[in-house]
This record gives structure tokens, sequence and C-alpha cells, in this order.
């Protein structure tokens, strides 16, 4: 099971030294987590994840080259259109990158409308409907995943803590788990927003 730490803005190397798989950066300038600045050296076996939400494509490759991205997920309405633009412009710059596509979730989802993005994107992501783009600090019902039915792997995230380890044991030895890809976590690590707990993700990446 991969490990994807979202939301880093203030203690970067710390977080690394815990070598998860991924590191996600937000490109969201209304999130309290909104990263600027130089990106700190970082391991090589550590993905570098650029979250945007319906951002201009010029911007998305901008960042994708300056901050040497390795994957964008897009937590937006971006449709399969943008996906497939945003595709070709990075494939043009030659920056091969991971797209992941989010999709919220509250008590139930229509997976039917995942399937025009079959082609363009790499990986789904399922995280919590709430007030904000992400980082709204609940899950939702896992049960829903019962009815998925692509065969892309997701990330699965949307207030994923420490209490959520027997949740995560359980929910794997389901059907519904068998695409289940990575575990995204965020606002149940954080001492503030952007300032990561690094006690208690070396237990949760332990236990994972």
């Amino acid at each position: 099971m991969k490990l994807k730490i979202c939301g880093m803005k203030l203690n970067t190397t710390e977080v690394a030294q815990l070598r998860p798989d991924y590191l996600g950066f937000i490109f969201w300038e209304h999130s309290s987590r909104f990263f600027e600045g130089e990106m700190p050296n970082l391991p090589h076996t550590i993905s570098k994840v650029g979250v945007f939400v319906d951002a201009d494509p010029t911007y998305v490759v901008e960042m994708v080259k300056q901050h040497q991205l390795q994957g964008l997920q897009l937590h937006g309405h971006e449709s399969p259109e943008y996906c497939t633009m945003i595709a070709l412009d990075l494939k043009k710059e030659n920056q091969k990158v991971d797209i992941i596509k989010v999709f919220s979730i509250k008590e139930e989802f229509d997976f039917g409308i995942l399937k025009p993005y079959e082609g363009v994107c790499n990986y789904f992501l399922f995280d919590t409907k709430g007030k904000l783009p992400g980082g709204n600090g609940y899950t939702f019902d896992w049960s829903v995943l019962k009815n998925y039915s692509s065969t892309k792997p997701y990330f699965l995230s949307g207030g994923i803590g420490l209490n959520n380890l027997d949740k995560i044991t359980e929910f794997m030895k389901l059907p519904e788990s068998k695409y289940c890809y990575a575990i995204d976590v965020n606002s149940q690590f954080e001492l503030e927003p952007g300032l990561k707990n690094i006690d208690e993700l070396q237990k949760f990446k332990e236990a994972l």
C-alpha cells in the first residue's frame, strides 16, 4: 500500500525523512496550505504531486516545470477534455507526469461519470465532499466503493488519521479495495495547516 502525505508547506524536509511514496503540494491560492517558494531537495523515491483546482493550463505546466512535479492532482471540476489538453501540453514540453483526478463523495456517487476519464487519467482519488476541495477533516462512507466499476487504481482520501487504522484493515479485506492503490492523508496529522505531526505520521506509516 502506497502512502501520500498532502498539504506540504512548513516542515517538508522532516516529513520527507519518513520516505512516503508521494508528497502533495497545493497550488490553489485559497488554501491555508498554499505552497510558495522553493521546494527542498527530496529523495528521488518520493514523487512530488501538485494539487490544482480548475487552474489555467499554462499555470499548471509552468509549475510542473519549475518544481519538477511527477504528478498532478486535479481537485476541481476539470472535464475529460481539460485533462486531455493538460496531458498534451505536458507531452509537448517533454514532461512525463501522472494525472490523478479527484472525485468527492458524501453518501452516494455515480461511478458512471468516471468512464470518460479512463483514457486520460492514470489514477482516481476519492475524497470527502465538503465546503473545501480538500482538507475537510472527515471521512466519507467507504461502503459506497462497493459500486466501483472501474479497474483504474485509486487513492483513498478524506479525513484519514490514526483512528482509522482498524477501519483500513477491515476495508482491505473487502472486494472493493482491490484497486485501492494508496492512502492519502493530510489534515488529521497537522499541528496547524501545513505543519505535520512527524511522530503521528511515523506511527501511521509503520502501521500501514
